[in-house]
């Protein structure tokens, strides 16, 4: 679309990659640019504070809390540069186009981008959910302005998150642990995967039989010959399932009414239903119809993707953000599952084209979305265009990430505007009497699809990875009522209540979403920090919660339960909805949340509470360090209370019994100082819910607590087995020594003590009259002379080197450079998005997986074993994102020292000592912590 004549314009859009598409599709006298991203912000420390406002006491904050919740934003160092070309830019255009994204942070970035140009020139708003070209020059030609309600939601959504964080967090680091965060959402979020894996802490498994028939019909009709049927009664009583079981305990639930068959009852009772006659007593058929899914919103995309392609989060928006930018799909972060008219029309067309007339329903469908406060003015996520490109037309155009992730939305939407999947589901009862006369009554269940409709093209996976797919059949033969039947096998089959699943990136996105927690552009970030955090760490798809996370969850449930109360979160959200829809005032509800105004908007259990700022500083003393840091576990059999203890240098397991329990800790002080009873250390990667009893003592024993091994005959004295800070050693009276990585605390013997506390090795005299000694260090074994050190081959070698060898290897010459690159850990076969081959190494700082070009360390919990070949592209394409490390200047080499003899030492001693008076020293300026809290 042509400008005016003689009038230049300037659009400003959030990044590069879509600035070069929509240049492409405006005409001359356009100029394009990008803010990349968000151009200002809070102060994230002390540094980022303009001088002039370094002496205000709202400084550490950015927010002058007195003041009307005034913000100080400051322009990011990384965005200066840009935001002086768009300063120079903006003088010398006619008009300004700000065509940031469609939703709150969109629109508070085109309300700082004013604030930061102070254009001279008309400014306006442009949106679009699509980059199409008639999408950019609609938006063009119909501009609105800056919407104030919008940006003062997005104001108060960051002042409140940075209250919430830099209130809270220094809490958490006077009690728990130093640089701890807490944030609004992901507090919450971590709380939600605790309360999951206290429930599989607390889970007692339960034994259950049934018997699977295999049954035959005398004639087959229609349909298979035999099929198999399930024990569901056994006189007229409910045979027990999983559902039957107190989680708590394993026992039966009381009132449950039902057998609980045990190993022995189910396979005498399926002996004893042998050769016996078997009869169907029921025959119940239904019709069966499925509508097809709503088009993704942000949450559903995230959830699919889990499941069917096994991307984050994080991978998932970054992907969609690439194919939206690309013109592809819509805008990828909504809560509307509507479609617009256009989009419904370009789908019945392309459902007619690829699966017949058929499979269009008469009416178009239109679907209304559960989310609260949705925007329904915004579209869900479908492929862009009045003319929807089939995955064929734009797989040569797409990596392989984005051709899965754009046909998984292809299918979602077309599916959307299709036919209902139909067909008929039958229920059998079937009757035997066993030669004990018990009645033993079977049930089994079919389902046929006649129209499999919307599924030819799309079928929804499901968390519960046995769950039976949407579009499997389960075919029976044609049965009628007083048919009788054979069986051809009686098996009797045991299982095993399960505990509740832990959560999944998808799962957890779900339980936010249905709280009415956190909003479409923050579930991935979320997911992301309590990640990096430290507090969920990730087993495959599994969440898993850190002690940590136990810890932070419990002090804030037990002293500030409402700032990670569900209800009270998500009313949170709802205040700032009605901000953004112009029914509140921003400083009213950040009053009341702050201050404890009770005639504000916020939520009235923190205003009557005093507001924030009291909650967290009025009872800050009440709070034990120690309590706080101790999750108790379990009593043993000898009465020993067992508790995990978070230390600064890693959790540990503590054992004592209550009388001997150490006090509680002063205030703020270090938890590990002066212990009593045994500890042992918690491995790394094991989970909450791993540390049964068995597994507790089995560490004690193995690793941890402190063990007699004998004692030591030449001296007298006990040598013990014990676990310290960096692993287990063995002591005795003064000396100690750690084990070797070949050995094992659990086989370890008394002769291998001894041998650990002979080191070093007295291995002789050379003959120039000096000891030559064998030991253990940081790099592995060796032997030194004086100040010659030489490594030995194996550890073993330590206690078998003779002087003769030791020598020998001392007179030759030290080996230099590199040794031979070590074989990789494990090779994991060719990249999916880059086919370049993979593969796990050892590194300085841990095992990484790399392509060659780029490393990714593992993150913490993972094991070079666990890693998936997916998880492994997925860090490699973070790190590639990002780009290559910039590369340091080399230093300048100084120049060789040259030896000087004692006295010329002595002398330039003596003279940095005179130019020391002679200079006055500078007086040191009060450290200052360095730590920020994090939102």
């Amino acid at each position: 679309m042509p400008s005016n004549a003689g009038t230049t314009r300037l659009v400003i859009v959030e990044s590069p990659a879509k600035a070069k598409t929509i240049s492409g599709y405006l005409g001359p006298g356009y100029v394009v640019e990008a803010s990349f991203g968000h151009v200002r912000d809070l102060p994230r420390n002390a540094a980022d504070v303009p001088a002039k406002y370094k002496g205000e006491p709202w400084a550490r904050l950015g927010v002058d809390v007195d003041n009307g919740f005034h913000a100080l934003y400051v322009v990011s160092a990384d965005r200066k540069q840009q935001i002086s070309k768009l300063v120079k830019l903006a003088k010398e255009v006619d008009e300004i186009f700000l065509a940031t994204d469609e939703d709150r942070e969109g629109e508070a970035i085109a309300w700082h981008l004013v604030e930061t140009l102070k254009p001279k020139v008309p400014v306006k708003r442009m949106v679009f959910h699509e980059i199409t070209k008639p999408a950019i020059q609609a938006a063009v030609a119909n501009p609105r302005e800056i919407d104030r309600d919008l940006v003062d939601a997005q104001e108060a959504r960051r002042i409140l998150d940075r209250l919430y964080g830099y209130e809270v967090s220094p809490v958490l680091w006077k009690k728990v642990m130093p640089k701890l965060s807490a944030g609004r959402v992901q507090s919450v979020a971590t709380r939600i995967v605790v309360e999951r894996e206290r429930q599989r802490m607390a889970f007692r498994t339960a034994e259950y039989w049934d018997i699977l028939a295999t049954l035959a019909v005398a004639k087959p009709g229609e349909g298979p010959r035999t099929f198999n049927a399930t024990l569901v009664a056994l006189n007229g009583d409910r045979i027990a399932t999983g559902k039957d079981f107190e989680p708590t305990t394993g026992r039966v639930r009381a009132g449950a009414g039902v057998v609980h068959l045990d190993e022995s009852g189910a396979r005498g009772l399926a002996a004893r239903l042998a050769d016996r006659p078997f009869t169907v007593t029921r025959v119940e058929e239904k019709p069966y119809r499925r509508r097809p899914y709503a088009p993704f919103i942000t949450s559903t995309l995230q959830q699919e993707a889990a499941r069917k392609l096994r991307f984050s989060s994080q991978q998932t928006m970054r992907t969609a953000q690439r194919l939206y930018e690309n013109g592809y799909i819509t805008y990828m972060r909504t809560d509307s599952v509507n479609l617009s008219e256009t989009a419904i029309t370009a789908a019945r067309r392309q459902i007619v084209e690829l699966y017949g007339e058929r499979s269009v329903p008469p009416e178009p469908r239109r679907y209304t979305g559960k989310v609260k406060n949705a925007q329904e003015a915004h579209e869900a996520i479908r492929p862009a265009g009045d003319n929807f490109r089939t995955p064929g037309d734009v797989a040569k155009e797409l990596s392989a990430e984005e051709f899965k992730l754009y046909e998984l939305i292809w299918r979602r939407t077309i599916a959307s505007q299709m036919t209902d999947a139909v067909g008929s589901s039958v229920s059998v009862r079937i009757r035997a009497v066993s030669s004990a006369q018990e009645e033993a009554d079977f049930g089994a269940t079919g389902k046929t699809i006649t129209d499999p409709g919307f599924l030819r093209a799309y079928v929804e996976s499901s968390d519960d990875e046995n769950a039976e797919a949407e579009d499997a059949e389960r075919r029976l033969p044609t049965l009628v009522k007083d048919q009788p039947l054979t069986a051809d096998e009686l098996a009797a089959q045991g299982h095993h209540t399960q505990p509740p699943s832990r959560y999944t990136e998808a799962s957890l996105v779900k339980a936010l979403e249905e709280l009415g927690i956190g909003r479409p552009s923050t579930y991935a970030s979320i997911m992301q920090t309590i990640q990096d955090r430290g507090y969920v760490v990730k087993r495959g798809q599994a969440m898993i919660p850190s002690f940590l996370a136990f810890a932070v969850i419990g002090l804030m449930e037990r002293h500030y339960p409402r700032l990670i109360d569900y209800d009270f979160t998500a009313s949170m959200e709802n205040e700032l909805d009605e901000i953004a829809g112009g029914d509140h005032a921003a400083v009213d509800f950040l009053t009341s949340f702050y201050f404890g105004s009770a005639n504000g908007t916020g939520d009235q259990a923190i205003a009557h509470a005093g507001g924030l700022k009291k909650l967290v500083t009025e009872n800050l003393s009440e709070i034990d360090a120690r309590s706080v840091n101790s999750i108790p576990l379990f009593t043993d059999d000898e009465g020993r209370e067992v508790v995990v203890r978070v230390g600064r240098y890693g959790p540990y397991l503590q054992r004592a019994l209550p009388d001997e329990q150490q006090a509680p800790a002063p205030s703020g002080e270090g938890e590990e100082g002066g212990s009593q009873g045994d500890r042992a250390p918690i491995p790394e990667g094991l989970a909450p819910d791993e540390l049964t009893p068995e597994k507790v003592h089995e560490l004690f024993l193995g690793g941890g607590g402190e063990r007699k091994l004998g004692d030591d005959p030449s001296t007298g004295e006990p040598i013990l087995l014990k676990s310290g800070r960096f692993g287990p050693y063995v002591a005795s009276g003064e000396r100690k020594s750690s084990l070797l990585r070949s050995q094992s605390p659990d086989s370890l013997t008394l002769e291998q003590a001894l041998q650990l506390l002979s080191l070093p090795r007295l291995v002789g005299v050379a003959p120039d009259g000096v000891e030559v000694f064998a030991n253990n260090g940081r790099y592995g074994p060796y032997v030194k002379r004086g100040e010659e050190f030489r490594s030995l081959e194996s550890e073993d070698k330590m206690f078998t080197v003779t002087l003769d060898e030791a020598l020998a290897l001392l007179a030759a010459p030290k080996t230099r450079g590199r040794r031979a690159a070590a074989p990789p850990l494990r090779e994991m076969g060719a990249d999916p998005l880059t086919e370049k081959p993979l593969v796990i190494k050892d590194g300085r700082f841990g095992p990484y997986v790399t392509d060659g070009e780029f490393n990714a360390s593992l993150r913490r919990g993972q094991t070079p074993e666990e890693l998936t070949l997916e998880q492994a592209s997925e860090m490699l394409a973070e790190k590639r994102a990002k780009g290559p490390a910039p590369k340091k200047k080399a230093a300048k080499k100084a120049a060789p020292a040259k030896k000087t003899t004692a006295a010329k030492k002595t002398t330039a001693a003596a003279k940095k000592t005179t130019a020391a008076k002679k200079t006055p020293a500078k007086k040191a300026a009060p450290k200052k912590a360095t730590s920020t809290p994090k939102e």
